[in-house]
C-alpha cells in the first residue's frame, strides 16, 4: 500500500519547530491517539510508516492523508505477532533507507476485570499487545535509530501506570512496565544519541477509551480537575513536541497528558 508522496507541513524558519525530513513509524495509526499522531507528524514535515490489523481501515486512511498531502505510507500487521512485527520492521527499513528518526509504540489494548477472573490467555493477549510487542518493536528498530543520528522513541504508556485503580491490573503492570523501560532505555540508548520519553494519557475520547464504559468514565471526569476527558490531538501534540529539535534535551521522562487527575488526590467532586 502506498501513501502520498507530498510532504507537508514544517514550513517554518525555525528547524527546532520542524520534522522536515525526519522519518517516523507509528503503530496503530488507523485511528484514535494513533491517528491523531501520524497527522500530528507528517504536517510537520515527517514522512510516517504506520500499520494497522484492518487493512480496509487502513485504506481509507490512506485516501484521507493523500487527499491532505500528507507523507504517509501503511501496510496491515498485528502487532501482537513476532513474525509480523520483524516483517513490519523489515518495509520500514527499506521505505526509509534504514534509517528510522522516530518510533512511537502507540498500540494497545485493555480488558477490565477483576484480577482473579483473567484467565492465561488473555493474560498473555494483553501483556504481548501492550507490552511485548513495544519491547521487541524497540530492539528491531535500534538500529535504524542509531543509524538516523537522532532518534526518538516515544511509548503511548497511561496513568494506570501511574496512578491505582480498582480494576484493569493487568494492564496497569503492563504500563508501569513501560514507564520503567523508558527509563532504562534512555539511559543504555543516550550513547547512541536516542532519546526515550513516554506520554501517559488520562481518559481520552477514543475507541478504546470507550470500553472503559461510561459510569466508569463518569467517575474520571469527577475526579479531573479540568472536569472533562482530553481528545486525541491534546496527546498528539505532546508526542510531537517529544520528537522536535526543540526537545533535545528531554529524555526519560512520563510525561501526562490527563487533565490534572493524577495530582487530585482530595477533590470535592468525589
Amino acid at each position: 500500500m502506498q501513501g502520498a508522496q507530498v510532504i507537508s507541513g514544517g514550513q517554518g524558519t525555525d528547524p527546532r519547530w520542524s520534522l522536515r525530513g525526519a522519518t517516523a513509524l507509528v503503530t496503530g495509526g488507523s485511528k484514535g491517539i494513533g491517528l491523531a499522531i501520524v497527522e500530528e507528524l507528517a504536517k510537520l514535515g515527517a514522512s510516517v510508516y504506520t500499520c494497522s490489523r484492518n487493512e480496509a481501515d487502513l485504506a481509507q486512511c490512506l485516501e484521507s492523508w493523500q487527499a491532505m498531502g500528507l507523507a504517509v505510507t501503511a501496510s496491515a500487521c498485528d502487532i501482537s505477532s513476532r513474525r509480523e512485527r520483524e516483517s513490519l520492521m523489515e518495509k520500514v527499513a527499506s521505505a526509509f533507507d534504514g534509517k528510522l528518526n522516530i518510533l512511537v509504540n502507540n498500540v494497545g489494548t485493555i480488558m477490565v476485570k477483576p484480577t482473579v477472573d483473567y484467565t492465561p490467555e488473555e493474560f498473555y493477549q494483553i501483556t504481548v499487545t501492550n507490552f511485548d510487542s513495544a519491547f521487541h518493536l524497540c530492539q528491531l528498530a535500534h538500529p535504524f535509530l542509531k543509524a538516523s543520528g537522532a532518534g526518538n522513541v516515544v511509548f503511548i504508556s497511561s496513568i494506570a501506570g501511574l496512578a491505582h485503580a480498582d480494576v484493569g491490573s493487568v494492564y496497569a503492570a503492563n504500563k508501569g512496565a513501560m514507564n520503567q523501560l523508558t527509563r532504562s532505555l534512555a539511559c543504555e540508548w543516550a550513547t547512541d544519541n536516542i532519546r526515550v520519553n513516554s506520554v501517559a494519557p488520562g481518559l481520552i475520547k477514543t475507541p478504546l477509551g470507550d470500553e472503559l464504559g461510561k459510569a466508569f468514565a463518569a467517575k474520571v471526569v469527577r475526579r479531573t480537575p479540568l472536569r472533562r476527558p482530553g481528545h486525541p490531538q491534546e496527546v498528539s501534540s505532546t508526542v510531537a513536541f517529544l520528537c522536535l529539535p526543540a526537545a533535545s534535551y528531554i529524555t526519560g521522562q512520563i510525561i501526562t497528558v490527563d487533565g490534572g487527575v493524577t495530582v487530585n488526590c482530595v477533590s470535592k467532586f468525589d
